[in-house]
């Protein structure tokens, strides 16, 4: 695997700033809307079921949980 990065670095080069901005913002955007995500969701079922802050700090640990996992499965397969 890093063999193939490092061929591959050797032949195109350097990624443009363009791109390596696109890439931060993309792996931002996958760690923060699974995030979001569960606090909407533990924030309504807080409301519904009249618990606390109980749902919304699982659900906010979850989804940030998912969205970093993500972001490193995407970060390693470019």
């Amino acid at each position: 695997m890093r063999a193939e990065r490092k061929a591959k670095w050797q032949r195109e080069g350097e990624r443009s700033i363009g791109e390596n901005l696109a890439m931060i913002g993309a792996l931002g955007w996958t760690v923060v809307t699974p995030t979001l995500m569960g606090i909407f969701a533990g924030r309504w079922l807080d409301h519904t079921f009249n618990m606390g802050v109980f749902w919304t700090l699982g659900l906010l640990v979850a989804g940030l949980t998912l969205g970093c996992w993500l972001g490193w499965k995407r970060m390693h397969s470019e």
